[in-house]
């Protein structure tokens, strides 16, 4: 299934966003209008409206993105990954760049004008996440940014489906696509939202259905783009692509190819936090097919790498994972 690269496991192609992490009440969601669990994009003044009013607040700061996460998650696994997005010419952008090559991977982040992206991640006493993103920069990556040589020296492309709504970064991800078809690299798509397969739903179609060799969906995506549930789910995205993963959060994962379904369980810890688990597991499965290993010992290394993020308060692991016992 996969051929060896030797230069690097994975390239992931995603906005690169700040995250911003807050915890507060449901009410605090009703009060600033946004739906709890959603992805909700915003324009500068919005954003900077929303930062006066949580500015007194406790907030974490980190790196974010979904394939950026989870590129990072992959070199936490001893993996190597690098990463293309787009961040403004300010201090938050220098920080972006500063972290990603700080956290194992290898930098192809251009500096545009603007600002840099960035995602207020508002979390509830239920551990529910909802977005209030602006993309800023990261609005502005283009197909140019796209290096075929990098994709051709990768085992894996990883696309995050935010990626395919705006058409200026649908043309990045098709023009990688082609670049990863010739070069034969696995790609790799994450379905990313319910919301977004609603609103760009024939354009995710094509991409899983022209290009895709590893769909990753959680329960929720699965219905809204198949229209099933969970295992009929699985096996209608199968027929779709030749690995099909769908995430059950703390019922662990199912996964699907050549015809053989896995069930992955998940590994019981005492949960502190749910961000960034989704993108930790793909990291986690990515690593696993790039190094070879089969598709239940891939899921057992999602699973268990995704257990240390929801262990951890932040949306990426800090350190190495020790995957001692699980390989």
């Amino acid at each position: 299934m996969i051929v060896k690269k030797n230069k690097y496991d994975v390239t992931g192609i995603g906005s690169a966003l700040l995250d911003f992490m807050v915890t507060v009440d449901d009410s605090f969601l009703k009060e600033m209008g946004l739906e709890k669990g959603g992805m909700h994009l915003i324009d500068e003044a919005r954003s900077r409206e929303i930062f006066t009013i949580i500015y007194d607040l406790k907030m974490e700061i980190i790196p974010g993105g979904s394939s950026s996460n989870a590129v990072a998650g992959l070199a936490a696994l001893g993996g190597k990954g690098a990463f293309v997005g787009r961040v403004a010419d300010d201090d938050n952008g220098a920080s972006y760049i500063a972290q990603t090559i700080g956290s194992g991977v290898e930098s192809f982040i251009t500096k545009g004008s603007g600002i840099t992206g960035h995602a207020i991640t508002f979390i509830t006493p239920d551990l529910e996440r909802t977005f209030a993103t602006h993309l800023g920069a990261a609005l502005d990556l283009s197909p140019d940014n796209v290096d075929e040589s990098l994709i051709s020296s990768s085992s894996l492309l990883h696309l995050e489906g935010y990626l395919f709504e705006a058409e200026n970064l649908r043309q990045v991800c098709f023009k990688a696509m082609n670049a990863a078809k010739k070069a034969g690299t696995l790609i790799s798509i994450d379905l990313a939202d319910p919301g977004l397969i609603e609103r760009a739903g024939a354009v995710l179609e094509d991409a899983v259905d022209n290009f895709a060799d590893i769909v990753f969906v959680n329960e929720n995506e699965a219905l809204k783009f198949t229209g099933f549930s969970e295992e009929e789910a699985l096996h209608r995205l199968a027929e779709r692509c030749s690995f099909a993963v769908v995430k059950l959060g703390a019922r662990g994962s199912l996964i699907k190819t050549a015809g053989n379904t896995v069930k992955i369980p998940s590994y019981k810890v005492d949960v502190v936090n749910t961000n960034g688990a989704g993108d930790m597991y793909a990291a986690g499965i990515l690593y696993g097919l790039a190094k070879g290993f089969d598709p239940e010992t891939s899921g057992r290394i999602g699973s268990y790498a995704a257990s240390l993020v929801v262990a951890s308060p932040g949306a990426r692991y800090k350190g190495a994972v020790d995957l001692s016992g699980i390989i």
